[in-house]
């Protein structure tokens, strides 16, 4: 029970009333019977019986359902036009609703048993108001217990729409969190990588920096140009290993092996050639990067490339087009492949997932999308060293 719930009940309880009560007022349905009982306080009183404990019905359906079947009873019994009982109406629909599905048997035969005992309790009180029970059992009796087989039937359907709806909903919840969870897996996975090829950066920079300063040592004094060069390159390298430190920082660390990966630019045509032996028809602008790019922008660079030229020959049509470019502060990749049907994403799995996180760890972005039958991916991967 809510908030809201309640209120809807007791509008509900409300509405139920003001009908009962327009319908006694109106001495009922159709032409009046000459022996009708008009509406007065009494009746007014018990039609409120009828309808207005619908206000509890969710908590107490059983007593709510028997509670205003005996309100009906005693109008029908003193003469009073109920010809549209609203209220026992509403409650066995809510009786329908609580206990169709009830797991013990026992539960669900006795409500079906409550919700069709109003028919004969209105022949009862036709009965005691002396009425010819019998001229009017098959039309009348038997419409009411149609109706409230009806109404529970209605209920019961009612409480299996809801139910499966709440199934569906948490279904979908629990297929997002297990997305979720597969998301994240994938950018922990990635980190972990991106991580160890930290570590493999960082000791092949502090060996060029032991090699740099011996040299410069050693040449001091006899050429003193050379020195400065090995101190000059000693600085480039400890910027560029510093740059790559504070950008991937938060990396996770594994000390599993890890295969070698080129960071050489000129290693991105080596791995077109590749895919191009495997089938893949490549036409890719890749120039001379002009400068020592930094190991993990290298690297990154040739992750990207090697899994958007995977993701072509997986999902696209057997070709793709690939064009590099080296800016002055950041390498520019895009590739663009005909997608193998209509929106078909080129591969939105991990692959794309674990791109786009190196690209963020590195301070850039990257960009994946299918549209009009072509899938396109641009990755910008800033290193901060203009030239």
């Amino acid at each position: 029970m809510t908030r809201r719930s309640t209120a809807a009940d007791a509008g509900l309880a409300v509405l139920a009333f003001v009908l009962s009560l327009g319908v006694l007022a109106a001495d009922g349905l159709g032409t009046p019977d000459a022996g009708v009982h008009h509406l007065d306080a009494r009746g007014a009183l018990v039609t409120a019986v009828t309808a207005l404990p619908l206000v509890v019905r969710r908590r107490a359906p059983m007593t709510v359902c028997l509670v205003t079947f005996a309100a009906s009873g005693v109008l029908y019994r003193y003469g009073y036009p109920l010809d549209l009982p609203f209220g026992p109406g509403l409650a066995i629909y809510t009786l329908g609703a609580a206990y169709g599905g009830d797991a013990r048997s026992w539960r669900r035969r006795l409500a079906l048993q409550v919700a069709l005992s109003f028919a004969p309790l209105l022949g009862i009180a036709y009965l005691l108001r002396g009425e010819d029970v019998g001229s009017i059992l098959v039309p009348e009796l038997l419409g009411v217990a149609l109706g409230a087989a009806a109404l529970y039937l209605a209920g019961d359907r009612a409480r299996m729409r809801r139910e499966r709806m709440a199934e569906l909903e948490e279904q979908a919840r629990r297929v997002g969190r297990e997305a979720e969870r597969e998301r994240r897996l994938a950018v922990a996975e990635e980190r972990t990588r991106i991580a160890r090829e930290l570590h493999d950066s960082a000791g092949h920079a502090i060996n060029v920096i032991l090699v740099q300063a011996g040299a410069a040592r050693l040449l001091h004094d006899r050429d003193p140009d050379g020195s400065r060069r090995a101190i000059t390159a000693i600085e480039e390298v400890a910027r560029g290993t510093i740059g790559e430190i504070d950008r991937l920082v938060r990396a996770l660390r594994d000390d599993g092996p890890v295969p070698p990966v080129p960071a050489d630019p000129a290693a991105l045509a080596e791995l077109v050639e590749r895919h191009r032996a495997g089938g893949l028809a490549v036409a890719a602008v890749i120039p001379a990067p002009g400068r020592v790019l930094p190991h993990g922008v290298a690297l990154a660079a040739y992750r990207i490339l090697q899994e958007a030229l995977t993701n072509a020959a997986r999902h696209g049509r057997g070709s793709a087009d690939v064009a590099v470019r080296f800016a002055g502060s950041a390498v520019e990749i895009t590739v663009t492949n005909p997608t193998a049907a209509a929106g078909s994403s080129g591969g939105g799995g991990h692959g794309i997932v674990g791109m786009r996180e190196r690209a963020t760890l590195l301070g850039g972005t990257l960009e994946a999308a299918a549209e009009r039958g072509e899938f396109r991916l641009h990755a910008h991967l800033p290193h901060g060293q203009p030239a």
